[in-house]
């Protein structure tokens, strides 16, 4: 009787994930995750500078990047208050552009599966670099590793160099004249546009932009940053109005023409070959 050999076994990625001959080597992963930690960790220092020269104490600004750990929240957060605007606006604002983590928190529960002892110290980690890092790795143990060496050194680095940057901002002068708050904005859009793949994400980012720059000679700082999000339910309810309005006709002709081709004139040479059996 001839033995029976079986069938190789892959290992299981994550879902959707690869099979071990499609593995990514740790080295490489861990490559990838500090060259993002690095450079946008050192950003935080044009997070200090901006946050002291917007007023905020020494104490502030450190409590933000620990507690808050968002550099476009926070950028928006400081923005705000260095041209005035009401604190509560200002907050306000930068909460509901943090709101976006907790959409990437449900995606990477999936990817990384974590005990659940470990998911309150990694949610503190779901930010856009973590994210960028975490979703493009082809197996749940690269995903845990780009994860974590990202999260970790990113924290690490953009806290440090906060504190740089607030001690730091006296010896600056006028930090708005070296344009530091353009810093973190510019690194989440440049994480961000490679993200937008969609017709409905371009024009959703489009109408945002558009909205928050016409809107802000107007209306008190903070208050585009809010009104901005708008773009969103706008842009599906256009587009759910634009595909329900076009479907009817097409489909009723798509219909006929199906009709057609399954009820074909007698005649039809095609009818003629299937009844004759040639």
């Amino acid at each position: 009787m001839a033995e029976q050999t079986a069938p190789p076994q892959s290992v299981a990625g994550p879902p959707g994930g690869a099979t071990t001959a499609e593995a990514k080597p740790d080295a490489a992963v861990v490559r990838d995750a500090l060259g993002v930690g690095i450079a946008v960790g050192l950003s935080g220092f044009a997070f200090g500078v901006a946050s002291a020269g917007s007023g905020l104490s020494l104490l502030q600004t450190c409590a933000l990047s620990l507690l808050v750990f968002t550099g476009a929240s926070q950028f928006a957060l400081v923005g705000a208050l260095a041209a005035g605007g009401n604190p509560y606006t200002a907050a306000a604002g930068a909460f509901f552009l943090g709101v976006r983590n907790s959409f990437y928190g449900l995606r990477l529960s999936q990817l990384l599966a974590l005990p659940r002892a470990l998911r309150p110290l990694a949610a503190q980690w779901v930010i856009d670099e973590t994210t960028a890092v975490t979703l493009p790795q082809p197996t749940r143990r690269a995903a845990r590793i780009g994860f974590t060496v990202t999260g970790l050194t990113l924290y690490v680095l953009w806290n440090l160099t906060t504190l740089v940057g607030a001690l730091g901002a006296e010896a600056l002068g006028d930090t708005a004249a070296w344009g530091l708050d353009a810093a973190g904005p510019a690194v989440f859009l440049a994480l961000l546009a490679p993200m937008l793949k969609s017709t409905t994400e371009r024009v959703t980012a489009a109408l945002a932009v558009v909205l928050a720059l016409g809107l802000l000679p107007v209306l008190p700082a903070g208050v585009p940053v809010l009104l901005a999000a708008l773009a969103a339910p706008a842009v599906l309810f256009l587009m759910g109005r634009a595909k329900g309005g076009t479907a009817g006709e097409p489909a009723g002709m798509a219909e006929g023409a199906h009709a057609a081709e399954r009820a074909p004139e007698a005649g039809d040479p095609r009818t003629t070959t299937q009844e004759d059996g040639r």
